[in-house]
């Protein structure tokens, strides 16, 4: 289509762009650096000697398409030049970090800016460290799966082919980190409520039961988000090897998985506990973490229209099984509680859950030519609701500037309304270029 055509000349205009510095690739913070965890891209977040802005950002050009028809969507799902610039100042009471992207998007035929992160991190005691403004949050120990980490993931870019970076979205948010010889506390608040990008309708399609098939309203439309606050909280510690931590949440669910009283999509209320647990095991590293997510809308299930109160479990093992080859696989499990009551209630309980839905992951990443070949595959399945999405890849580096990357998206399944087999249209393949300067 002519819109292809033009996103392809804008990607290799893009990325003609004039030389500029080599790229230095971060490197992971030490685990004894209590200020990792805000942002793990930092050597050293307290630094002096090299005070000062840096700058530093890429341009890619990304293509994707879907390999069936969709009523209403264009098979075009990723067609974008994206221009990322990203500095630091550094002083010695305080740094300034900035992250931001202009995004030409083809899907949606129009340029974007999405600021990424625009905060101030500094050390008002010895044993506390604070960041505010705009920034990504993370904690828990899933690997694409996520049960005590509520901030919120962008689905949408997940599904496209962008960059795993993004599936984490920024939040504004004040985060404050305390540090004891007893157990050390995270806790970040967000003064508004920030949801997942879920899946409306824009590029792609998804089950809807009101429609009772899988269908891409038009036009696409967002839920009301509510003008609420949210509060996380964790505690941890390290023993010997082992890394243990508490979580709370006390926000909403976060994607609209409730109705209304006219029928429109909803955010429900919602609180979350839980714990994980994180070693090494054998020849590998072993997690497991659980989740109790309160739906304070419906604690009795009677509701249809808001979900039923989980409990989530996963179990996860990783090991290097031969040299540049490592295996990680997952087990994850949900329990509706009080789910007679959801069956009594629904209007459609043949397509409800069940009560015990199960996932198992796998991801194999080999890496070759000095680790400037990168080869992944990410399986998910569900034996319960035989369903699946595969995600292979294949990523090479030519040199410190230029990157490589493409792959597909892959979704399947025996049912149209189960979690993944609903996106079985959606499958595309994708592909990307990047220049760092």
């Amino acid at each position: 289509m002519a819109g292809s055509r033009r996103v392809i000349a804008l990607v290799l205009l893009g990325l003609a762009a004039g030389p500029g510095a080599s790229w230095a690739q971060a490197q992971t913070p030490p685990e004894d650096d209590p200020f990792a965890g805000f942002d793990e891209e930092w050597d050293d977040p307290w630094a002096t000697e090299d005070q000062g802005l840096r700058w530093t950002g890429f341009v890619e050009g990304g293509l994707g398409a879907r390999n069936s028809d969709v009523a209403g969507l264009d098979r075009l799902t990723l067609g974008e030049l994206r221009v990322r610039a990203e500095t630091r100042y550094d002083h010695a009471d305080f740094q300034v970090e900035f992250k931001g992207d202009l995004v030409w998007d083809e899907v949606i035929d129009s340029l974007e800016t999405e600021l990424r992160e625009l905060s101030v991190a500094f050390r008002p005691l010895a044993s506390v460290d604070a960041k505010v403004g705009r920034q990504v949050l993370t904690w828990g120990t899933g690997d694409l799966l996520f049960l005590n980490d509520l901030f919120p993931k962008d689905f949408i870019s997940f599904f496209a082919g962008r960059d795993e970076d993004y599936l984490k979205l920024p939040s504004d948010a004040a985060r404050v980190s305390v540090f004891t010889d007893l157990v050390n506390l995270d806790l970040a608040w967000m003064p508004r409520f920030e949801p997942d990008g879920y899946l409306y309708g824009e590029r792609f399609a998804f089950w809807n039961p009101a429609a009772g098939a899988v269908v891409a309203p038009q036009p696409p439309r967002r839920a009301d988000t509510p003008d609420t606050y949210e509060l996380a909280l964790r505690l941890f510690r390290t023993v010997g090897p082992i890394e243990y931590a508490a979580y709370g949440y006390t926000g909403r669910w976060k994607q609209p998985v409730g109705l209304d009283a006219q029928g429109l999509p909803r955010f429900p209320r919602l609180r979350t506990f839980g714990a994980s647990v994180r070693r090494p095991l054998y020849r590998g590293l072993f997690n497991a973490e659980f989740a109790w997510y309160d739906s304070r809308d419906d604690r009795d299930g009677t509701d249809p229209a808001t979900p039923n109160s989980e409990l989530r479990l996963l179990a996860g093992y990783e090991q290097e099984l031969v040299r540049n080859l490592t295996a990680g696989t997952q087990f994850y499990v949900e329990r509706i509680q009080h789910h007679d009551r959801l069956l009594a209630n629904s209007p459609d309980p043949a397509r409800e859950r069940e009560r015990w839905r199960t996932v198992v992951t796998l991801r194999l990443t080999h890496r070759a030519l000095q680790e400037k070949l990168t080869s992944s595959l990410f399986v998910f399945a569900s034996p319960t609701e035989s369903d699946y999405y595969l995600r292979p890849s294949v990523a090479w580096r030519r040199d410190d500037r230029w990157l490589f990357t493409g792959g597909f998206n892959v979704f399947g399944g025996s049912e149209e309304h189960t979690f993944f087999g609903q996106l079985e249209d959606n499958s595309n393949a994708w592909l990307r270029v990047r220049y760092h300067y």
